[in-house]
């Protein structure tokens, strides 16, 4: 039972959801409370995602991030933010097995981290999986399109959907993504990221479906857009060409760092300033 003193300020998955068609949805990732504190000011959603895998640890893919991992970084981005509801990736391995298997690593991670909300991967495939947490309480955002956890099966990381795309224009019928996006809403996800998907389909599933659409790579026609917030701030050397570089702080933080080391080598740091001096 909720008190009624109690004031309840963060973002919640049912206010996203009833941001379909209304001002636009504003998500970034973050993976520490540093830049947890920094974003949620300006963020309706923060995603601590498994991209910290490559961002914060170097690994080639999502793949060797464990569910462990996901928690630490998704308590540290809970206990830093008030405002933006905070949603963590579930991590390969950790859901696909059964629909079981996915509740007790979602419950696990909803009550040790103190999130809002779990993102799965996946369409038609896991609609039933979403449709079993959803209706035992857990909120789950749906990512279809490209989907970094499937890889190795989708063979590259380019944009999906070109085919799909022409065959709409021609017939109208649904293709694989569009139904993948109609599943997850139907199942009761309470938004979906759209990854890399070609503008014409991102575009038309966007205004198709009833449930909020995030575009990364997809179409300004989606309810709101996500990027990885190292990418957005200009700290990684390589990004995917939907990425939008809003400051360039890998040369502010290279040229920060190399007047430190500057200042080490001469003897300009530390000065008497930066010093405690004996009690007199």
């Amino acid at each position: 039972m909720v008190s009624a003193q109690t004031s309840i300020k963060r973002r919640t998955a049912g206010d996203v959801l009833a941001a379909k068609g209304g001002e636009k949805l504003v998500a970034l990732t973050a993976y520490h409370a540093l830049s947890a504190s920094l974003a949620d000011p300006h963020c309706d959603i923060l995603l601590v995602g498994d991209s910290l895998g490559n961002v914060l640890y170097g690994f080639e893919s999502t793949l060797p991030v464990t569910l462990e991992m996901m928690i630490a970084h998704g308590r540290a981005v809970v206990a830093a933010t008030s405002y933006a509801l905070v949603v963590v990736d579930m991590p390969f391995e950790s859901y696909e097995q059964s629909k079981e298997q996915a509740f007790a690593s979602a419950a696990r991670v909803m009550k040790e981290t103190g999130c809002g909300a779990v993102k799965i991967e996946g369409g038609v495939h896991f609609a039933e999986t979403i449709a079993f947490l959803t209706a035992r309480g857990i909120p789950v955002m749906a990512h279809i399109g490209l989907t970094p956890q499937s890889i190795h099966t989708l063979g590259s990381f380019r944009a999906r959907g070109r085919e799909e795309a022409a065959s709409l224009a021609r017939s109208n019928a649904p293709g694989s993504i569009e139904a993948d996006a109609e599943a997850v809403a139907a199942a009761g996800a309470f938004s979906v990221v759209i990854e890399a998907v070609v503008e014409p389909l991102a575009r038309h599933i966007s205004a198709r479906i009833t449930i909020p659409t995030i575009g990364i790579g997809a179409s300004a026609a989606c309810d709101g857009q996500i990027l990885v917030l190292e990418d957005m701030l200009g700290m990684t050397e390589r990004t995917a060409r939907f990425v939008e570089r809003f400051a360039n702080l890998r040369s502010t933080m290279d040229a920060g760092i190399a007047a430190f080391s500057s200042a080490v080598r001469n003897g300009a740091f530390p000065t008497q300033d930066n010093l405690y001096g004996a009690k007199t």
